[in-house]
C-alpha cells in the first residue's frame, strides 16, 4: 500500500525532444535547480529510422552557473548517478523504448542533457526531468526549461 505522497514534493519538465540527423548535437533546455536538490533525466526514444553507426547515439549531461550555452561544461562522473554510457542507444530497432534514466547531484544552478549522434543517426528521443528535494513543496509543478542563450 503506498504510503507517501511524491507526486506533490517534485516537479517535472520536459528536458529535450528532438530529432537526431547524424552527429549534430541536440542540446535540451536549462533546467534551473534553484530550490531543489536533486534532479533524475528519463531518457527515451521514438522512432528509431538509424542508430548511427556501431556506437549508435549517446546522451551528456552538462551543467553551468548560467543559461549560456558556451558555460556549458561536461559533469564529472563522480556528480552523476549512474552512467551515460549506458543510455547509448546502438539497435535501429529501438523504438519507443525507456533507455534508461541518470540523476544529478552537482552544485550548479542549471543542468541539462544533450543527445548527440554519429554518421547517419536518425531518431527521435524524448528526456524527461524530475526534481526532488525542493526548499518548498507542497503542490507537482511543471518547469518551462529555459533555452540556452
Amino acid at each position: 500500500m503506498a504510503m507517501f505522497d511524491m507526486r506533490n514534493n517534485a516537479e517535472y519538465g520536459l528536458a529535450l525532444s528532438a530529432t537526431l540527423s547524424g552527429a549534430t548535437p541536440a542540446a535540451g533546455d536549462w533546467i534551473d535547480m534553484q530550490g531543489w536538490e536533486a534532479v533524475t533525466f528519463s531518457v527515451s526514444t521514438g522512432t528509431v529510422t538509424d542508430a548511427g553507426t556501431a556506437s549508435g547515439f549517446a546522451f551528456e549531461v552538462q551543467e553551468g552557473d548560467t543559461t549560456a550555452a558556451a558555460s556549458a561544461t561536461a559533469v564529472a562522473d563522480a556528480d552523476l548517478i549512474g552512467l551515460e554510457s549506458a543510455l547509448t542507444v546502438t539497435d535501429d530497432d529501438a523504438d519507443n523504448d525507456l533507455i534508461g534514466s541518470i540523476g544529478y547531484r552537482g552544485s550548479k544552478r542549471y543542468v541539462r542533457i544533450v543527445a548527440t549522434g554519429t554518421t547517419g543517426t536518425n531518431a527521435v528521443v524524448t528526456v524527461h526531468a524530475r526534481k526532488d528535494k525542493g526548499a518548498s513543496m507542497g503542490t507537482a509543478t511543471i518547469d518551462a526549461g529555459t533555452a540556452a542563450t
